[in-house]
């Protein structure tokens, strides 16, 4: 044999896959509790737990016991929740005056989390829904979800929940506009190193139904989304929307959902190369589960290998269900 002729192919790519420290050692991308996100639902009461029957294993929880879940989540290394708040239907209008009462129950979280002393990031959401007797993230006018009117709406709402010590506002809205006058908003009012991470690829999709369930907006949704939310099949578009969020001051940006969108979350990182985030939403957890459940899937492996894929594909983070579970298992 001519000493210039290999006896097989010069390149065996299963060489570095032999052993678990070559693998280490090769592996291109990494999951780490610093990448997580927990988005959590607040209820009222005092000691007060409430099942979530389309979400298994989430619960809404009261704001004493909200603070005792964000210290846990801080004693795992978890650098921020996202709060949600299930408001009372009694609550409920059409110009959704609650969304800024310093008293809501956001804010009265918030406030909690702030005067225990806990050292996690709080993360909020900006949109109407909770408080619309409509079920839509913004105002409705004769059937119309209007834009300018909405975006004055969130700027109050906004303001609310940064005087409660919010560091991320999330305007998950999808109005035109809105993140420009948030920021103007923070800086005028004296806040602004509070960060803002746009909903910017906000994508009308069947994913969500988990959720309203969970912030009680199910019910009451009158038609669908798809005047503000972007269509499924609109990529660049998408990144028009991150492009534009980004030029109005958005410190971050969120592609949701995540996992039938990782095709955005890597061109919105290598286009842009802002802090790219992404939302494993409501249904993607509840698919997970309910097949971990019946024994189809390995839970544990598909969560972590659903996790996986939002780093491989660029995402910084991601805001996922699953964050306590998986920091518990990094953490070991």
């Amino acid at each position: 044999m001519s000493v210039n002729q290999a006896p097989f192919p010069r390149t065996r790519f299963r060489r570095t896959r032999a052993s678990a420290p070559l693998r280490n050692l090769v592996r291109e991308s990494s999951l780490s509790v610093h990448d997580l996100i927990w988005p959590v639902f607040v209820c009222a009461g005092t000691n007060e737990r409430q099942t979530i029957g389309s979400m298994p294993g989430v619960e809404r929880l009261s704001v004493d016991l909200l603070v005792a879940a964000a210290r846990e989540a801080a004693g795992l290394g978890i650098p921020a929740i996202c709060i949600f708040p299930y408001t009372d239907p009694a609550l409920k209008t059409e110009l959704c005056e609650e969304a800024w009462n310093p008293d809501n129950l956001s804010n009265r979280a918030i406030s909690a989390i702030r005067d225990a002393g806990i050292d996690i990031a709080i993360m909020t959401d900006i949109a109407l829904d909770p408080y619309n007797i409509n079920g839509h993230d913004g105002i409705v006018r004769d059937g119309v979800i209007v834009n300018d009117e909405t975006v004055e709406a969130l700027v109050k709402m906004g303001l609310a929940q940064a005087r409660a010590g919010a560091d991320i506002l999330g305007p998950s809205d999808m109005m035109d506009g809105r993140i420009g006058a948030l920021r103007a908003m923070l800086e005028d009012e004296g806040h602004p190193n509070v960060t803002i991470m746009s909903y910017a690829a906000k994508f009308a999709s069947a994913f969500y139904g988990p959720f309203r369930d969970a912030v009680g907006a199910s019910g009451a949704l009158k038609g669908d989304k798809k005047t503000y939310q972007i269509d499924p099949l609109n990529a660049r578009e998408a990144l028009r929307c991150v492009e534009r969020d980004l030029s109005e001051g958005a410190d971050m940006v969120m592609v949701k959902p995540g996992m039938p969108y990782l095709d955005l979350c890597r061109q919105v990182k290598d286009r842009f190369g802002a802090p790219t985030f992404a939302y494993q939403v409501s249904g993607e957890y509840a698919m997970i589960e309910a097949a971990a459940q019946n024994n189809w899937v390995d839970g544990e492996k598909v969560m972590l290998e659903s996790l996986m894929s939002f780093r491989r594909a660029g995402c910084d983070g991601v805001l996922t269900y699953f964050a306590p579970r998986v920091a518990k298992i990094l953490n070991d």
